[in-house]
């Protein structure tokens, strides 16, 4: 028996790890979240609105650098193992941490973003590590509880922060390397390495980037098409986090309390339905159905909030997300499925490059179409236009997973390389 396969069949105390390990991440990313605008208008001597905008191009910058790295991080987990990746962007994040809380002006700022999202792919790596310790059929539910602790953390961690933010704009930072700091000894000490070495292979900058980590993965036959289901589908719920605040002002005239109360209720919905729903749909349905089902509800979700304006109805509508937060850890463990060992840190990097792009392109695409069809040169009022434009991604996403092809491990395996290669 392997080291894989034998970690499979008891993931035990890795998998825990794993999931610490993206629960502090979320917390330590949300606790800075509720100070970026206080501390851009500081640095900068700029009014909120220029501070809005230069907090976008701070959200361009960590996303950019993020699609760009992902793929050579999750490369280099499958040519050292997942243990010194998770480390080392563990020690990369408490540096950072503490250079953004020490930023003397904007520049820095945007140096920390930059360094923050190259050694934030390291949400890649930790899916990659589960997806070596668990059996094929239980990945959905393990990606499912990754997204849960995630989850979690982004609910936590901006209370923390705003709690911290009335002692000073920095405080948070430091809270932030603090935590970090501990997960990473917390790791050095806990956690044992996942990749064994007969499932390792060489580095190679070809497939270091993006376009390599493509070129590569096309071999496997249907994983491009899913994972162009899921970049779809990423773009499609990003709705929620980039336009919903400014949504459900227009539409029910909330203010922030209530957008702040109904994006919680949404971050426990996605919490209950990882943990509690995802292991049972996909294992009275399997993966490819679970993700199909979720999908639906999801899509019928941004089709009626092209026309509901009864706050009631709103979170009623929302309750949805019970069942199609299901979605995307059935999706992931699909594609997991069809990907050998040896490949699994580069399909989890490029993925998070996908959800990089799709992070840069949703704002622009949601917050312009809400901003046109609720101003005055709109020929009409369309409050749910940038839900209509989600509808449409969400059916993308959905026929695109239905018509794609089977990808089964068993063609996987011609991806992989011989043992003795990977020395």
């Amino acid at each position: 028996m392997t080291v894989t396969q034998a970690t499979a069949s008891r993931p035990g105390a890795s998998a825990y790890f794993i999931l610490i390990v993206v629960l502090l991440d979320a917390i330590g990313f949300g606790i800075v979240m509720p100070v970026i605008p206080g501390i851009v208008m500081k640095l900068g001597h700029v009014d909120l609105p220029a501070a809005t905008r230069i907090g976008g191009w701070l959200g361009v910058v960590y996303a950019a650098v993020q699609f760009l790295s992902g793929p050579l991080v999750g490369n280099l987990g499958d040519r050292f193992g997942r243990r010194p990746v998770l480390l080392g962007a563990l020690g990369g994040f408490t540096i950072d941490y503490l250079l953004l809380g020490f930023a003397p002006n904007l520049l820095w700022l945007f140096v920390g973003r930059a360094f923050a999202g190259f050694f934030g792919a390291s949400f890649g790596p930790a899916g990659a590590a589960l997806a070596d310790i668990s059996a094929p059929a239980e990945r959905a539910r393990y990606f499912g509880m990754m997204g849960a602790a995630f989850g979690i953390g982004l609910v936590v961690g901006p209370a923390i922060g705003g709690a911290l933010g009335e002692i000073g704009p920095r405080a948070p930072f430091y809270a932030a390397a603090a935590l970090t700091a501990i997960n990473f000894l917390f790791g050095a000490f806990a956690f044992r390495e996942t990749l064994a070495p007969e499932n390792r292979r060489p580095f190679e900058w070809s497939r270091a980037n993006p376009v390599g980590a493509f070129r590569a993965l096309r071999k496997l036959h249907g994983v491009i098409a899913l994972l162009a289901s899921a970049f779809f589908w990423n773009m499609a719920t990003m709705i929620y986090p980039v336009s919903w605040a400014f949504f459900a002002m227009a539409a029910f005239g909330w203010g922030s309390g209530m957008v702040g109360a109904s994006l919680a209720m949404v971050g426990v919905y996605m919490v209950l339905s990882q943990v509690f729903i995802v292991g049972r749909l996909v294992k009275r349905f399997g993966e490819r159905r679970a993700a199909a089902l979720a999908m639906m509800a999801t899509t019928f979700g941004f089709l009626c909030f092209t026309g509901v304006r009864t706050p009631w109805l709103a979170f009623a509508v929302l309750a949805l997300q019970l069942i199609g937060s299901a979605a995307m850890p059935a999706l992931n463990g699909l594609i997991s499925r069809a990907v050998p060992p040896n490949a699994q840190g580069e399909l989890q990097g490029f993925s998070g490059s996908m959800a990089a792009v799709a992070a840069i392109i949703a704002p622009a695409v949601y917050n312009s179409t809400l901003a046109y069809f609720t101003g005055p040169t709109a020929p009409f009022q369309f409050v749910g236009a940038g839900f209509a434009i989600a509808v449409v991604l969400a059916l993308a996403a959905l026929a695109i997973l239905m018509g794609s092809g089977a990808a089964t491990p068993a063609r996987a395996e011609r991806y992989q390389m011989p043992p003795s290669t990977a020395s």
